[in-house]
């Protein structure tokens, strides 16, 4: 889901929420490995993002178990 497109230019002040990634699968393990594999395909230029974040989210055993809790992502910054 996406308000922007190719050639988009984002205003200086823009919604830090420009596009969602959205996938879905039949278990969550195959959910991870499509949201993986959808994000290695996600290609945004000119912003930062928040896309290797998630990446490295997809990889951690933790949260591909669900073993997650409120200081999960304090681990990654």
């Amino acid at each position: 889901d996406s308000a922007a497109y190719c050639n988009y230019t984002v205003p200086p002040h823009y919604d830090s929420l420009i596009a969602k990634l959205i996938v879905h699968a039949e278990d969550r393990k195959a959910a991870i490995k499509r949201m993986a594999g959808a994000l290695d395909e996600y290609n945004v230029e000119g912003v930062k993002t928040n896309i290797p974040l998630h990446r490295k989210i997809m990889k951690d055993h933790d949260f591909q178990a669900g073993n997650v809790d409120i200081d999960f992502l304090s681990r990654y910054s």
